[in-house]
């Protein structure tokens, strides 16, 4: 059986999502579609609008096959450890034959020029990043001129920085170095994004509209108003949280244990958490002081700087109040990869596939994490823990769906 791989985190699924998926099929002529997704947490340091269940029901309906946990611990960081983490673990399956991920420009060919010089990380482009910081710039703007700064003959700087300067050019690139230092014989596609853009706030014509103006319909007027932008599979599952009160998660919910944390922790403590990074442990006491309401929201918009992005500091806030520490998190612990594959669900074909992995994988397959002891599970289970006490509906068996609940199956 072939098997094309694709990472997501559907906050929520919707039309452009399926599309990915039919062209991820479609590019590969793939049998079953592999998807890794990002659990309760996301890329981007936010809560997911519902529940990584939910998710998995929404991708299992929209032509995913068979669905993978992305561990927390991989799943709330900068583009380059989230990508190394769901490569690797679409590498060590033994089943994935292809990667399909979408990007603004479609052109395959150079972005996996520039990845084959950057996955041996080449001299001075550290240095190039950390001066490119000192002179203001955010990570990912630091990042990208450095690297456009490095891109090999045949690929003119200018139009590398204006590559990599998209959102999803540049997590593509991270997914082919990924693929470059595994030395993966996973072969890479590309689809060409379609209708809006990856940070577009409102719908447009036609019936795709990214995930953040869908998010904001679904704050703003719930699951009805999105209803042209989402499969009617993805539509019924979020009137069913909304209805149970599962839904929607948003940083908000989390602001009492948050601001307590950030509130009573010493500057010493905090400066041992990951992403607390120059000192922002001080600058994060010193304007939770200064706040004039206590809420999230206020607190990321006084924070945020052109240096600290509403993201990197949206991480920050997540392993603040996931209590992460940076020993756990370091790069030599990360380049480790994910020790395990959790199945979150499948289908009849997935099943087959799931199967087959079974004996070929290079990790441990877990469909009962009760069963199966490993540190970043650990935090996957506390991860889920805290945010289901977000739910309006609170649920200790809720808190510990992890234990209770099998992989769903459609």
């Amino acid at each position: 059986m072939k098997a094309v791989g694709v990472i997501v985190e559907y906050n929520p699924l919707h039309n452009g999502h399926v599309y990915h998926l039919s062209e991820a099929r479609r590019l590969s002529g793939a049998d079953a579609v592999v998807a890794v997704m990002s659990g309760p947490f996301l890329q981007r340091g936010e809560p997911a609008i519902v529940s990584k269940r939910a998710r998995t029901e929404m991708a299992l309906h929209a032509g995913a096959d068979l669905v993978i946990e992305l561990p927390v611990a991989y799943a709330v960081q900068p583009a380059e450890w989230f990508a190394f983490g769901a490569v690797s673990l679409l590498h060590r399956t033994g089943v994935v034959d292809s990667l399909c991920f979408g990007s603004e420009s479609g052109d395959l060919d150079s972005l996996q020029r520039i990845a084959r010089v950057l996955a041996v990380e080449p001299a001075g482009l550290r240095e190039d990043i950390a001066r490119r910081l000192r002179e203001g710039a955010s990570y990912p703007a630091a990042y990208a001129g450095a690297a456009a700064a490095l891109a090999p003959g045949g690929v003119d700087a200018d139009a590398a920085a204006a590559l990599l300067g998209q959102p999803n050019n540049s997590l593509g690139l991270h997914y082919l170095i990924a693929l470059e230092r595994l030395g993966s014989a996973i072969q890479p596609l590309t689809t060409a994004r379609t209708g809006a853009a990856y940070h577009e706030a409102t719908p447009g014509p036609g019936a795709i509209a990214s995930a953040t103006a869908v998010r904001r319909l679904l704050m703003a007027d719930g699951p009805q108003a999105a209803a042209p932008y989402v499969p009617a599979a993805t539509l019924a599952i979020l009137q069913r949280e909304w209805q149970a009160r599962r839904a929607p998660v948003h940083w908000e919910r989390f602001a009492q244990p948050l601001l307590h944390i950030a509130a009573t922790r010493r500057a010493s403590e905090l400066a041992n958490i990951a992403e607390v990074t120059e000192g922002l442990e001080h600058r994060l006491i010193r304007t939770l002081a200064q706040l004039p309401e206590p809420s999230v929201e206020a607190l990321l918009n006084a924070l945020k700087t052109r240096r600290y992005t509403r993201t990197k500091l949206q991480r920050m806030l997540t392993h603040v109040l996931l209590h992460h520490a940076k020993a756990e998190l370091s790069a030599e612990q990360l380049a480790e990869g994910p020790g395990y594959l959790r199945v979150l669900g499948f289908n009849a074909q997935g099943q087959g596939l799931l199967k087959h992995m079974k004996t070929v994988s290079s990790l441990p397959v877990v469909l009962k994490p009760s069963n199966f002891i490993h540190n970043q599970l650990e935090l996957d289970v506390q991860a889920q823990a805290a945010y289901a006490l977000a739910y309006e509906q609170r649920d200790t068996r809720a808190m510990y769906s992890d234990y209770y609940e099998p992989p769903v199956r459609c």
